[in-house]
């Protein structure tokens, strides 16, 4: 599986942005698909992931992100509103064959994007 994401780019506080991360193959719909973000000097964090029947959000992510996915497209979205400076960082896709479950560690994602950045301006 292959991941690309794109829908990054400077933005001012208060704006809204839709990540996208699109997969190769033909069996999108069997994966658990997440996304993780770094922001400068901090580790990478989980901010969302939906499962074949489930979404889950990081605390942090609750009220302002909104994931979703087309699976006629191979496409997971992060929709992200009332964009906040402490928003900027690296955003991630990842991928998991599903077994319903949605995890929060990087570890239990085998396929990852190359990232797109997010820099929200005050």
């Amino acid at each position: 599986v292959q991941l690309q994401a794109s829908g990054g780019g400077l933005v001012q506080a208060g704006d809204s942005l839709r990540l996208s991360c699109t997969a190769s193959g033909r069996t999108f719909s069997g994966y658990t698909m997440g996304w993780f973000r770094q922001a400068p000097g901090k580790e990478r964090e989980f901010v969302a992931g939906v499962s074949r029947s489930a979404s889950v959000y990081a605390d942090s992510a609750k009220g302002r992100f909104t994931i979703s996915r087309d699976n006629a497209k191979n496409t997971v979205y992060l929709q992200v509103n009332s964009l906040k400076p402490e928003d900027t960082a690296v955003y991630y896709c990842a991928a998991r064959a599903s077994d319903y479950s949605v995890p929060y560690q990087q570890s239990d994602y085998v396929y990852w994007g190359q990232g797109t950045q997010v820099t929200v301006s005050s």
